[in-house]
């Protein structure tokens, strides 16, 4: 299997998740500094206007931090356990990986193409149908908040990525379907699926279902895929300009 990863991209992100850190913590600082220093009578509004100014920038910083954090910094990294997950699959097979927005990642293979939506969160989750539901204490629900690591609901953010996709391959070919597929990529997470409405898969092929056992079923079946001339079309299109 080839992967094309943007790497420049990944990289910048988690330079900027990391500068975003290191600045909010600075902010926060010059603000507890300011509000307890007093530098003259005429200053006296100063320790009440910097604070009102500098911790919401603070607040915002940290925010935007920890969400990017989570998505460019946490490990696993998606693109390693995906990849290192499909070892041994058809060398004709491709994986994108941060080139097709909101994708995050693609994969085609002589089996058809996938729109790849990844969770990061460890723990337990149900799905039945399109609805999920996280199982945590009142007290992790509370910390939850400040992690900004909600799971939201992966099934609708996996058939948007796929339509997404769907309209890039539709300019290549026709009579292709982009399924849309939700891989857990952190080890500790356990999900009960109840007849979920988008497959929900692991990395790890001692699990199950997982992504590479998923690809050899779905094999078996007669799939339509983008021949290795459409591919070649399709990255001149979409993946040169990325």
């Amino acid at each position: 299997m080839r992967v094309e990863t943007n790497v420049r991209l990944a990289r910048r992100n988690r330079q900027i998740a990391q500068y975003l850190f290191f600045a909010s913590f600075g902010l926060l600082i010059i603000g507890l500094l300011v509000s307890n220093v007093r530098v003259g009578q005429d200053d006296d509004l100063l320790p009440f206007l910097v604070p009102a100014l500098v911790l919401p920038l603070a607040f915002v910083a940290t925010m935007i931090s920890v969400r990017m954090t989570n998505l460019w910094v946490r490990v696993p990294r998606p693109e390693n356990v995906i990849r290192d997950g499909l070892k041994g699959i058809s060398n004709k097979s491709v994986l994108y990986n941060y080139y097709l927005f909101p994708a995050r990642h693609v994969l085609i293979t002589p089996q058809g193409v996938y729109a790849i939506v990844t969770r990061f969160q460890d723990g337990r989750f149900t799905v039945e149908g399109d609805k999920w539901k996280t199982h945590r204490s009142a007290l992790g629900r509370f910390f939850s908040l400040f992690r900004f690591d909600s799971i939201g609901n992966p099934s609708e953010d996996a058939r948007a990525a796929a339509a997404h996709v769907q309209a890039l391959v539709d300019r290549v070919a026709t009579g292709v379907i982009v399924q849309p597929l939700i891989v857990f990529v952190d080890p500790r997470a356990e999900v009960e699926m109840i007849n979920p409405s988008v497959p929900v898969l692991y990395p790890d092929i001692k699990r199950t279902p997982n992504l590479k056992a998923y690809l050899r079923d779905v094999g078996k079946a007669s799939q339509v895929s983008l021949s290795p001339q459409q591919i070649q079309e399709f990255e001149q299109q979409f993946l040169d300009r990325a």
